[in-house]
């Protein structure tokens, strides 16, 4: 009585291996799929997929145009942009110096380690890359110019401040009708 079940399962398993074999063998237009078409640039679908505020998936296209195109001065200024956009500040402060090394004069960089810098606080740092940015622009770009104003504004407000003194004052009550100022000098 065994026997018919193990040839039914025999005859199960190789009717399934034959449809696998056929679907590996078929058309892959009667899938959907073009396989005459060319790929899209990773770089053009990550810019894409930034403008729609897909960041994540911007950042996965951008390292499958690495794989294509190499880690370019173009790859590593759309990660690094990409790593800003989901407030990963330190690799793409990291990303970003790696591109301008490549290309010192790469107006895209220059301007997003700008970003990254004014970020984290470095307020001088931020606006020497926003003047070489305006300088490699020419001051055409409106964006770069308005980062440039805000980095001058902030490393010289900040240049200026007096810090202020850490304590804080505390009524405290003691008895009826007495109170003392107490503070963490």
């Amino acid at each position: 009585m065994m026997w018919p079940r193990f040839l039914v399962a025999l005859g199960l398993t190789a009717a399934l291996v034959g449809c696998v074999g056929s679907a590996s063998e078929s058309d892959p237009a009667q899938h959907g799929v073009d396989s005459s078409g060319q790929a899209v640039d990773g770089l053009i679908v990550g810019h894409r997929l930034m403008e729609a505020g897909e960041y994540e998936l911007a950042l996965k296209a951008y390292y499958r145009a690495a794989g294509s195109h190499g880690l370019n001065v173009d790859t590593l200024s759309a990660i690094g942009s990409a790593d800003l956009a989901l407030g990963r500040l330190g690799q793409a402060e990291e990303v970003l110096r790696r591109a301008i090394k490549q290309d010192p004069a790469f107006v895209p960089a220059l301007n997003n380690l700008g970003v990254v810098l004014i970020e984290k606080g470095n307020y001088g740092e931020a606006r020497a890359f926003f003047q070489q940015a305006f300088a490699q622009d020419s001051g055409q770009t409106d964006s770069i110019r308005e980062n440039l104003k805000l980095a001058i504004a902030l490393s010289e407000s900040s240049v200026y401040d007096v810090p202020q003194e850490q304590g804080e004052f505390r009524l405290v009550r003691r008895d009826r009708g007495q109170y003392v100022l107490l503070t963490q000098l």
